[in-house]
């Protein structure tokens, strides 16, 4: 325990493993696409993904998340079966060779999902919160495996001109609760809050979230924060993604002051170091 936690301490149901949220949780993130805005194209071969893989279980990072997909802001629509033999085969290489490491697919379609979790990933990771995907939801049910929901609107090349809101935090718990109340109804027992750190959100926004993120431990779920290395940091300093690692690193801190329990970093090593300070 730490004075840090704001929130009772948690557990999720990962590949049949309860894992504790007490202490939070870091997420690698193993980018296997082209154009990814920070590190696409350092890892889209197979040989090298495995080789970023291993470097971030070493460094420390309890989830590997791979997304075959760029999200980035205007982001080109792929099919998704160039998803999947992007995807799939460093999923069944990274299984085999590290069977009881724990892994998330980053996708927004079901069907992507599924063959992902086939191929032995532990969690869906869907940056849409299943608005793209209408079958999302029921093959999450069906899988049984936790599901991360996030809020974005649109499609990641026009969701920078959807960012009108009433009240950001507001308008974000309104959608997450509605989201969540579907799953349920589905039977989904597993589920993880995104609140979408600059996806469908302006620099100014995103930092108004980041400030009150607090306020979505109303749901009683744990809470996933993506802000690594992202414009929200490298825009609002007028720096390159390169050189935004101290901010991002300052960032992850003020989120886990506001009990956010699970951290999606490109960084792992850096990023263990604050969680080992603080708890």
């Amino acid at each position: 325990m730490t004075h840090l936690q704001t929130t009772a301490a948690q557990s999720l149901n990962i590949g049949g493993q309860l894992v504790s949220l007490e202490r939070p949780l870091i997420m690698g993130i193993l980018n296997v696409t082209p154009d990814s805005f920070f590190d696409g194209g350092l890892h889209h071969r197979v040989d090298l993904a495995v080789v970023k893989a291993e470097q971030l279980l070493q460094d420390g990072a309890d989830i590997v998340d791979i997304g075959a997909y760029s999200s980035r802001p205007g982001a080109p629509l792929i099919s998704s079966q160039e998803e999947m033999d992007r995807a799939l085969p460093i999923i069944q290489m990274l299984h085999t060779k590290y069977p009881h490491a724990k892994l998330s697919i980053d996708t927004f379609r079901a069907d992507v999902a599924e063959e992902a979790v086939k191929a032995g990933v532990h969690i869906i990771n869907d940056v849409s919160g299943g608005t793209i995907d209408a079958n999302m939801f029921a093959t999450v049910s069906r899988l049984k495996v936790p599901y991360i929901l996030m809020h974005m609107r649109g499609l990641p090349e026009n969701m920078q001109e959807l960012t009108e809101y009433d009240d950001i935090v507001v308008d974000v718990a309104t959608f997450l609760g509605e989201k969540i109340s579907e799953l349920r109804a589905l039977g989904v027992k597993d589920i993880i809050l995104d609140p979408g750190f600059g996806f469908a959100k302006t620099i100014e926004q995103s930092h108004d979230l980041l400030r009150r993120v607090d306020a979505l431990h109303y749901f009683g779920l744990p809470i996933l924060g993506g802000i690594s290395r992202k414009s929200m940091i490298y825009k609002k300093l007028g720096i390159t993604p390169e050189e935004s690692l101290p901010g991002t690193i300052a960032l992850h801190t003020l989120l886990l002051s506001k009990g956010v329990q699970i951290l999606r970093v490109h960084d792992v090593k850096e990023t263990k170091q604050v969680v080992d300070l603080l708890f």
